[in-house]
């Protein structure tokens, strides 16, 4: 077993307005614990609770339910840990707070977006007010360095041509 995976401890109990990160294939969902085995989590429509490899069809909605449910069927047969991850860089709300503003959620229909408006923005909206996805940033940065990588890459090509080319030209 990988040392991240080993971090993942299901026996821990989480304590009201604590952040949860559940452990899915590709992936990591997001979920606010509310206390008494329940969470409230950005649910799109086309993701099941306690789903694992099919929830990455969650990139094609456009919208999503916030929803109470318990930890146990959101989790279903993935892994979690509570992650309070950016607590040292941000001040978390008053518990209260996080959980008045979870609890005035539960039901609506919001925009959903992968990039913008995922399940990680919305819980560390809840408890930082501060809404931020480090799934996406990682994806944005991987993305960046590739293109920079390609373009490298693609510019290197351009001038071994044009040097190929012009020593062809030269030899006749």
């Amino acid at each position: 077993m990988s040392e991240y995976a080993m971090s993942y401890n299901n026996s821990e109990e989480p304590k009201p307005g604590d952040l949860i990160e559940i452990l899915r294939t590709g992936y990591r969902h997001w979920a606010l614990y509310l206390g008494k085995g329940y969470v409230v989590h950005l649910a799109p429509p086309c993701e099941t609770g306690g789903a694992t490899a099919s929830s990455i069809v969650s990139v094609y909605c456009e919208k999503a339910m916030i929803k109470k449910e318990r930890l146990c069927d959101v989790v279903g047969n993935s892994q979690y840990r509570i992650n309070n991850k950016y607590d040292k860089k941000y001040d978390p709300l008053p518990v209260n707070m996080i959980l008045k503003n979870a609890k005035e959620a539960i039901g609506k229909e919001v925009p959903y977006d992968l990039m913008s408006q995922n399940c990680e923005h919305f819980v560390t909206g809840l408890r930082y007010n501060i809404e931020k996805s480090e799934q996406v940033d990682f994806a944005k940065e991987a993305v960046g360095t590739a293109a920079g990588v390609l373009g490298v890459i693609g510019i290197a090509g351009a001038i071994a041509y044009m040097f190929l080319k012009n020593k062809r030209h030269e030899e006749k």
